[in-house]
């Protein structure tokens, strides 16, 4: 009987992600379990997920099964003819070949927990000076009826006599190099060397659970946006007995109404009337700690750069603070009063200077031309 296909086993997407991999292997390991579903098939069905899980699980397994379907499972890219069923390729043919098996990461040694990844938005003010948040986050935390260990209070879990606690058993097949053998997750225990006689009814014997968790987070000041910090120890539970994994919370920094940031700069633009400009003048002006005066030399143009040394951002890995810029935008006046014009009139001609003056917009014009006016 031809293998189904590893992603519709998992009844999930060519494109999905690990956690999407693990969630389906999860649910439906939980669903075939032989200690819970006692249907006829229920076994094969469980063996079945449990095979195509321990494939797209691994990223050097998923990628040759991706390559070359269910023949990359069992035989090396380049032969022909000969079945290798099971064999992981090249790469356990030839250890089993000539090392006689390769060495391989004992199942129930301690295993570190998996990370974890968290997008907080914060405001521009919490990045520039830092806080403290409660976050929640939905993740696996130890069941808290049989206290991770997967089995009914009351219960034991037994060596599994299948594995006798190796978490592996040996196969052997043969290829064209001879009889070879091999070692493969045990199919009773998964892997894990335990057989727990009866699963507990609030975690299905995986030992976690799904949980909402509150979470404390200091956010350091001067964090920018993109950046992140570790959580240590508030990602997923260890494995059998390994530390906890890691929690990456990711910052995003919503935009302030009156600065821009660049690195540990700040960026202010500056409103000038045509007076101050070309006066001069001696105005306050925003910064992160506060207002500050500055003077504005006359004859200031548009576009010019006035620098305010350490008020930018305190550098977040304690480097100094930065700067803040304040960038001149002189603003043309606009509805002026006929004296105001007329004084305008008067300084172009002490200047030297003949001006068309326009007193229509583009549409009077075009609406005057058509009139023949």
């Amino acid at each position: 009987m031809a293998k189904r296909d590893y992603y519709e086993v998992l009844g999930v997407s060519k494109g999905a992600s690990k956690d999407e991999i693990k969630k389906a292997y999860r649910k439906l390991s939980k669903q075939y379990h032989p200690d819970i579903n006692k249907e006829a098939g229920a076994d094969e069905k469980f063996k079945e997920i449990s095979e195509a899980y321990e494939v797209l699980s691994d990223d050097n397994k998923k990628a040759q099964y991706d390559q070359f379907g269910h023949a990359g499972m069992g035989q090396g890219a380049g032969f022909s003819g000969g079945d290798f069923g099971g064999f992981g390729g090249f790469e356990d043919i030839f250890s089993s070949f000539f090392g006689g098996g390769g060495a391989r990461r004992n199942p129930n040694a301690p295993q570190k927990g998996n990370d974890l990844q968290y997008q907080m938005t914060i405001n521009f003010e919490e990045a520039i000076f830092g806080a403290e948040r409660e976050i929640t986050v939905k993740k696996e935390v130890a069941c808290d009826v049989c206290e991770g260990t997967g089995a009914e209070p009351g219960t034991s879990v037994t060596t599994c006599p299948t594995c006798h606690g190796r978490g592996q058993v040996g196969v052997e097949q043969n290829t064209p190099f001879g009889r070879i053998r091999t070692e493969r997750p045990c199919p009773d225990c998964q892997g894990t060397g335990k057989k727990i006689e009866e699963p507990c009814h609030e975690c299905h014997g995986d030992g976690t659970i799904l949980k909402n968790v509150t979470i404390n987070v200091t956010i350091p000041a001067g964090v920018d946006n993109g950046q992140q910090i570790r959580v240590a120890g508030h990602g997923e539970p260890g494995i059998n007995g390994g530390p906890a994994g890691d929690l990456y919370v990711v910052f995003r920094v919503n935009s302030h109404d009156l600065f821009e940031r660049d690195g540990d700069d700040i960026f202010h633009t500056l409103d000038l009337t045509f007076a101050q400009a070309a006066l001069g003048d001696e105005i306050e002006i925003p910064t992160l700690y506060g207002k500050v005066r500055l003077t504005i030399p006359a004859g200031t143009q548009t576009g010019r750069r006035f620098r305010l040394r350490d008020k930018g951002v305190e550098n977040v890995h304690g480097y100094g603070k930065g700067d803040q810029f304040v960038t001149v935008n002189v603003k043309t006046p606009t509805n002026m009063t006929e004296q105001q014009v007329e004084l305008l009139r008067e300084f172009a001609e002490i200047d030297g200077e003949e001006i068309d003056e326009q007193h229509d917009n583009f549409f009077d014009k075009t609406r005057r031309f058509f009139r023949g006016e």
